[in-house]
């Protein structure tokens, strides 16, 4: 039954207005970890909340089908609520869950795959394993990627306290949907306490010295982002700090800094990105000192991991993760697997083992170098790696020329495939697919697509993404017989 506590001035006028402030029940989980309450029939997305808690919100946003509200208060709490660690909790969008106990976090995020599944992926019925929870659900990251801003964005909480801040430079995170702003983290919960120091010593130390960060207005400063990667297993520990040009002086003074007061740091990185585009891969990368990667393993395989390549961020539920497609697969000696989407060769190695050979493509050429590699320094010598993109290689010419594939494991990123690539691995006519999607919403429009040749028959989620709406989902896909 809907729920519908309005206030007296919000019930007065049939008609939802931005700044309208109501009383709500929240019905039940949606997307992006936001909850559904209703108002006249109007869908009203509430986030920082769970199921059936009796709550006080202001609408910020009205559309014609729904509207987004602001939580003020939560009146009647749910059992599952729990104190979130995080000081920037609902100021910074990198955690949107804290407030959720963990094992509500697992069901709700199944409840969610199993929607998904159903009514996007049209697989009603499919069979969806219980999420594999992570271990560890702080400083779990292995990577975290902060951006520099020449306009501070302040919190609820910092205007509330009514002290003055210096808003001419920030180094941190975007508040949630405001791409545009940079909100000032000093503790990131998500990374370990020796990344958190160096975050915070490289802002000190900009500010000291007036490094100018980026001002996106004007499209000019000299600081734009900054990237920690550190190894699970290894000492290993990188610092990228990402530049609109390069000076010389400063990367040494940078260097200087790094080496005495943050000995951990083994290599620092410095990429030039000179472009508008607020991103933190560049046109070039320069190798300050260090040997310019990082190692990690997954399982027995170790891994070379260059600064712009992908690798999972968690990595010890990235090794449970691998388990689960190995589990899935069933690869024998016999099969030729491609590996779509490679990166650098974590599932394609992990599996070479036990197959024939492994032919791994990836658009990012320094992913298909660590690949090759990783390949070498693991004594790997049955998996072929191929940079290009997808859409222009998967044609018969290459199947020719590379063989034929007998299963396929897919792991595109966020946005998932281009249509016309998912319709070409339908014609390779493949015994079996093995999907690894960490958006199950885009994962879902592919699969759609892939079920016309496809059938379903397991979804194993494994939780990657703890205190986050994310999750990564493999679906095992098996080729329909004639009968369909």
């Amino acid at each position: 039954m809907r729920s519908d506590l309005s206030s007296t001035e919000a019930s007065a006028s049939p008609l939802l207005r931005r700044g309208d402030t109501l009383e709500l029940v929240t019905e039940k989980v949606a997307d992006r970890g936001k909850c559904i309450a209703y108002h006249n029939d109007r869908v009203i997305f509430v986030p920082q909340t769970l199921a059936r808690e009796q709550v006080r919100v202001k609408i910020r946003k009205r559309r014609k089908k729904f509207a987004e509200a602001q939580l003020l208060d939560v009146l009647t709490p749910s059992p599952n609520r729990v104190k979130p660690q995080c000081q920037y909790f609902g100021s910074c969008g990198g955690c949107s869950l804290q407030h959720v106990d963990y094992r509500q976090q697992l069901e709700d995020k199944h409840q969610l795959i199993r929607e998904t599944m159903e009514r996007q992926a049209g697989f009603p019925g499919l069979e969806i394993r219980t999420p594999i929870k992570a271990d560890a659900t702080y400083a779990y990251r292995n990577k975290m990627e902060f951006s520099f801003s020449s306009h501070r964005w302040l919190s609820w909480e910092e205007i509330a306290s009514n002290q003055t801040f210096d808003t001419s430079f920030a180094l941190g995170l975007h508040p949630p949907n405001l791409f545009a702003k940079i909100l000032d983290i000093h503790q990131c919960h998500l990374q370990g306490d020796r990344s958190n120091a160096v975050v915070n010593g490289i802002r000190d130390l900009a500010i000291n010295l007036n490094w100018p960060p980026w001002n996106w207005r004007n499209k000019e400063g000299f600081l734009r982002h900054l990237v920690i990667r550190q190894s699970a297993y290894m000492p290993d520990f990188m610092v990228n700090l990402v530049t609109s040009e390069y000076d010389a002086k400063r990367m040494l003074r940078l260097a200087m800094y790094l080496k005495i007061s943050h000995p951990h740091v083994t290599t620092l990185i410095n990429t030039i990105n000179s472009t508008p585009a607020q991103t933190a891969f560049g046109e070039q990368a320069e190798t300050i000192y260090g040997p310019g990667i990082l190692k990690d393993r997954i399982g027995e395989i170790t891994f070379e991991i260059a600064p712009g390549a992908f690798f999972q961020t968690n990595t010890l539920q990235a090794e449970k993760l691998v388990q689960v497609v190995q589990d899935l697969a069933k690869v024998s000696t016999k099969d030729h697997v491609y590996d779509l989407y490679c990166g650098t060769g974590t599932m394609a190695l992990s599996l070479a083992k036990g197959a024939k050979h492994v032919t791994g493509i990836e658009l990012i050429k320094d992913a298909i170098v660590n690949a090759k590699n990783n390949a070498s320094l693991n004594g790997i010598n049955n998996c072929s790696f191929i940079s290009g993109d997808m859409l222009k290689l998967l044609k018969p010419d290459f199947i020719l020329k590379h063989g034929s594939p007998d299963i396929i494991i897919l792991d595109p990123p966020r946005a998932g495939m281009h249509p016309k690539v998912a319709t070409q691995i339908s014609e390779l006519n493949v015994r079996k697919i093995v999907y690894v999607s960490c958006n199950v919403q885009s994962q879902a429009r592919d699969l759609s697509i892939l079920s016309k040749s496809y059938k379903a028959v397991v979804a194993q989620p494994v939780d990657l993404f703890p205190h986050t709406h994310h999750i990564e989902n493999v679906v095992l896909l098996e080729k329909r017989n004639g009968n369909g």
